[in-house]
């Protein structure tokens, strides 16, 4: 099993970077998780010899342009992602549009579209994890987005995939606006499986705060193996991950075989 960054947001000696995320897995099936801000996703593949023809699924964390405006690049393949996936969404520093370059009608010509707010079983060992409760309390307490009408958006889309492996779960996250934390408690219990072996994707933080001492002190309880933190996880941060857990940086091109080490 391998995880291909196609993009993020450093770029490695072959690929070029951006702000956004794409990676593909390869596993029993071929899965396309987000498809970054625009065609850089594409052009990477192709310098990694990536074969995008044989992606079987397309998964979507959650509706915002640096993840999925790559969808205007790639169509006729499934998509697995929340229904509020498509909602218009919209800074509220600015009022900029930061949502979908798709509507949800025309999601449904492009693509063979799956819709839940339930996890969901894309094989035995690979689960789109639906819908994440906010259970804890320090995680998804503010937001930057809102809605055309101004109410807040706390972004119910917010998703990420659970797989299993010999050595435990892989969760694997877009932007974790529910909160890191409570996607890794939700992958355990929809999976029924305790140990976390690894944790790649964005996980939403920027400051030495208290939200990060306490995200830092439930991966040291939870003593996961291999923790790949990237995209908006900002370079605070990232220090503390790396003086706590001595992580490597996830850069475009990266190849991660989670069957090594």
């Amino acid at each position: 099993m391998k995880l291909i960054v196609l993009d993020d947001n450093t770029a490695n000696e072959k690929c070029s970077a951006e702000f956004g995320l794409s990676f593909f897995l390869k596993a029993e099936k071929n899965i396309l998780f987000d498809v970054g801000p625009s065609d850089v996703f594409i052009k990477n593949a192709k310098i990694l010899e990536v074969d995008l023809k044989s992606v079987d699924y397309i998964i979507l964390s959650h509706g915002h342009w640096d993840h999925g405006n790559g969808l205007k690049f790639i169509k006729d393949k499934p998509l697995v992602c929340h229904p509020n996936c498509f909602s218009k969404k919209y800074s509220k520093k600015d009022g900029s549009y930061v949502g979908l370059p798709v509507s949800l009608a025309q999601a449904k010509k492009r693509f063979e579209l799956t819709l839940s707010e339930m996890s969901y079983e894309i094989t035995k060992n690979i689960i789109f994890l639906g819908e994440i409760p906010r259970k804890n309390n320090f995680e998804s307490k503010k937001t930057s987005f809102c809605y055309k009408n101004k109410k807040d958006d706390f972004l119910p889309d917010d998703s990420a995939l659970a797989v299993k492996s010999k050595r435990g779960l892989i969760v694997i996250t877009g932007c974790s606006h529910s909160g890191i934390c409570n996607i890794v408690e939700y992958a355990k219990k929809v999976t029924g499986i305790k140990k976390i072996y690894s944790v790649i994707g964005g996980f939403h933080l920027s400051k030495d705060d208290i939200v990060l001492k306490n995200t830092v002190e439930y991966f040291k309880k939870e003593n996961i193996e291999r923790l790949y933190p990237c995209h908006c996880t900002r370079l605070p941060a990232l220090a503390k991950f790396y003086a706590t857990f001595k992580i490597e940086q996830v850069r475009s091109g990266d190849i991660i075989d989670f069957e090594s080490k």
